[in-house]
């Protein structure tokens, strides 16, 4: 439910860690030449690393003590949730762990670490992270740690490490998007009781989108193309009341669906203006997709959205 949030409160914190470089002078042969380069920074190293291990340690002692404590335990054990609201959760872990990802490639590299080591070590925060959550569900009765969701959080922080290690930057984004659905009344318990709790909750109303950079990745070298421009791919589902269809059977007369879309995007990231302040801002809700128009399909048919979001 915390989970955007969670990736709100990490973009936020992400603006803080700004890079230490110190420019060196070289020779090759008779040149001589000049480079910035990072320096480690072991008071910053390990400020990070006791302040991640103080982070994990207290998720998992308040989550077991404020959420778990209400339920019955048990031994830890799997079970098979691929199957729940049509895999929206699922789209919602690997975006958690996609932006947990790329703060912690930001804080590690902050340290002046060495390049591939603190991709590496923070590209994986999102999958260390959500694997507290996954060992508490286990741990629980009512429910139980989910292959799907650790395949999900691991191929998040693949995503964001990858593109990292290859290009140095994130070409290909996850974004969230939501509209109110029309049927988050008809079961507020899981999809929320007030429009705050639909926000988290209501899979309904929410879209997760791949939204990829038009200028990066097909290399275009001309100035006059925006280098702001994305084209975005959406995935959502519709009339879910519950998680899974043979309950919502027997209760309503409803067939879930799936939805895809395909629509333009703006990767704010890419906006750079003379004011520092507004370019972090612009930077904060870069994880939210860009109204615009959008072309649906749905079990076969094209619908055309003037504006969605």
């Amino acid at each position: 439910m915390t989970r955007f949030f969670f990736i709100f409160l990490l973009v936020v914190t992400s603006n803080s860690f700004a890079q230490d470089k110190e420019r060196v002078i070289f020779t090759k042969g008779n040149e001589w030449f000049t480079e910035d380069v990072t320096i480690l920074n072991k008071k910053r190293r390990n400020l990070l690393l006791v302040s991640q291990a103080t982070l994990f340690t207290g998720s998992l002692l308040a989550l077991d003590r404020l959420w778990y404590d209400d339920y019955s335990r048990s031994s830890f054990h799997f079970i098979n949730d691929n199957q729940e609201w049509l895999q929206m959760d699922k789209a919602g872990h690997l975006t958690t762990s996609y932006y947990s990802g790329l703060v912690g490639i930001k804080a590690y590299k902050w340290t002046g670490m060495k390049r591939n080591n603190a991709i590496w070590h923070g590209g994986l925060t999102g999958t260390y992270f959500l694997a507290i959550i996954e060992f508490l569900d286990g741990k629980s009765e009512d429910w139980g740690a989910s292959f799907g969701d650790l395949v999900a959080n691991v191929s998040g922080s693949m995503l964001a490490i990858g593109q990292a290690l290859f290009w140095d930057e994130q070409r290909i984004q996850l974004k969230y998007s939501y509209s109110p659905s029309l049927w988050a009344t008809e079961n507020p318990n899981q999809l929320g009781e007030n429009n705050i709790e639909r926000l988290l909750k209501d899979y309904n109303g929410q879209t997760y989108w791949l939204s990829m950079n038009m200028k990066s990745l097909l290399n275009i070298q001309y100035n006059t193309f925006p280098a702001w421009l994305n084209i975005s791919f959406g995935y959502s589902g519709d009339k879910m009341i519950y998680p899974y269809q043979e309950k919502q059977d027997v209760t309503h007369a409803l067939q879930r669906e799936r939805q895809y879309f395909f629509s333009f995007d703006v990767d704010l990231n890419k906006i750079k203006t003379s004011n520092k302040k507004i370019n972090n801002l612009l930077s904060i809700f870069g994880f939210l997709k860009f109204p615009a128009p959008a072309i649906e399909l749905r079990e076969g048919s094209f619908y055309f959205h003037p504006m969605y979001y």
